[in-house]
């Protein structure tokens, strides 16, 4: 499995309750490897798939360290070295009182520079899927590599996934583009959030559904509520989710992607693959960070 988006590093501050203004707020601080991105390559490696590439962008002052990181978690990075943009940062704001929910303060760095020139066709070379972060259709340049990926990966019949990445994000750009981008997507995998900004439809069963118009696969992660599969049009199953007291919920969708890809890889069919990936989720929420534990 190839894997396309953003290398970021994210400095996690959990606290409790709400952020003292114009003075201090004791909180936990940690500085650890993240982006989407590279959290689904992570977790698709731990959870069983053979072979999973990354291809990202970052800055010259982090790069030796997330190489690092990255083949630690089983992973084979390309990563591009920006010449002019740091390694793009993310300060997570981790509410302890508030379930562990998260608010991101989010300079993207090199992460949203990916451009065309970091695409070649050998990339897909023995791959049997592409999965593509949706923090690339936030910028002019990664837009355009997605959509030469796109095309390369039709042309060789691999099928693509995406996960919309920030309901934030999303909002600026517009649903009626992001549909328009994803064209030709096989699996979309949006939050709750993500699918009713993207649909319009408050009720996220009937988003799920509905977005199964435009893509053949859905698979709508609700957080504690599990995952909803939709297909043509209509939900198909409604898969649960563990139960599990949340530490910090970064990386939670992540970490269900990563595992939902390296089950389908496997042979899974979608229901099952949720299955794998509502574990992964309630596995990610009680470690602090996005990745899997990686072997020391």
């Amino acid at each position: 499995m190839l894997v396309v988006g953003d290398v970021v590093t994210d400095v996690i501050a959990r606290h409790r309750g709400p952020l003292a203004a114009g003075t201090d707020t004791v909180a936990a601080v940690r500085t650890v490897p993240g982006g989407a991105g590279a959290n689904v390559a992570c977790w698709a490696a731990y959870r069983g798939c053979a072979d999973v590439r990354l291809l990202g962008r970052v800055g010259s002052d982090a790069a030796a360290w997330h190489e690092r990181e990255l083949i630690a978690g089983g992973v084979r990075p390309r990563l591009v070295i920006d010449p002019r943009a740091p390694t793009g940062t993310v300060i997570c704001l981790v509410d302890g009182d508030a379930a562990a929910e998260r608010t991101f303060l989010t300079d993207s760095g090199a992460s949203l520079r990916l451009e065309p020139g970091d695409w070649c066709e050998a990339l897909l070379d023995g791959v049997s899927h592409l999965h593509l972060s949706g923090y690339l259709l936030f910028s002019e340049p990664s837009r355009a590599l997605v959509a030469a990926a796109l095309r390369s990966a039709r042309a060789r019949g691999v099928p693509v996934s995406l996960d919309p990445a920030s309901a934030g994000f999303l909002v600026r750009l517009g649903a009626d583009r992001f549909l328009e981008l994803v064209a030709g997507v096989d699996v979309l995998l949006p939050s709750r959030d993500e699918a009713c900004l993207l649909t319009g439809e408050p009720d996220p069963a009937a988003a799920a559904a509905e977005l199964s118009r435009h893509v053949p696969l859905v698979v709508a992660k609700q957080g504690a509520d599990g995952a909803l599969v939709a297909r043509s049009g209509a939900v198909r199953a409604r898969i649960p989710a563990p139960r599990t007291t949340a530490r910090d919920t970064t990386g939670a969708g992540d970490a269900f992607t990563g595992a939902f890809l390296a089950a389908l890889l496997t042979g899974a069919d979608a229901e099952d693959a949720a299955r794998e990936g509502c574990r992964a989720g309630a596995a990610a929420v009680v470690r602090v960070g996005g990745r899997p534990p990686t072997p020391r």
